[in-house]
């Protein structure tokens, strides 16, 4: 992920265990900043992942802060993907990996 150290600076604070800093809220929605999107505990993920998807939607393609709302949220929900693929691993066959494939492309295709 690339660093986006102009995010980070202002006033923090933290979700759960700090590797989530959050800006102080203002009037234009900045979003979090997120280190490692995708070690972030399942219930801050549902919360940021709101957080995320209205800011998305108010963005125009192709900016910086578009894609990285974007790649944050594609990230945050990979452990979806693979708790999904997980699933179907008693299935027979060694298809694991072509599961999760299928659902990351899914995934990126519907974000």
């Amino acid at each position: 992920m690339t660093t986006m150290s102009a995010r980070a600076t202002g006033s923090t604070a933290s979700l759960s265990d700090g590797r989530i800093g959050t800006q102080a809220a203002d009037v234009t929605g900045e979003l979090p900043w997120i280190e490692d999107a995708g070690k972030v505990a399942p219930q801050d993920a549902r919360a940021l992942s709101k957080i995320f998807f209205d800011r998305l939607q108010t963005l125009e393609e192709g900016t910086h802060e578009h894609q990285y709302a974007r790649n944050t949220l594609i990230e945050m929900n990979l452990s979806l993907v693979r708790f999904a693929a997980s699933r179907f691993r008693n299935r027979g066959g060694d298809d694991t990996e072509d599961i999760i494939q299928v659902g990351t492309i899914g995934l990126i295709k519907a974000i």
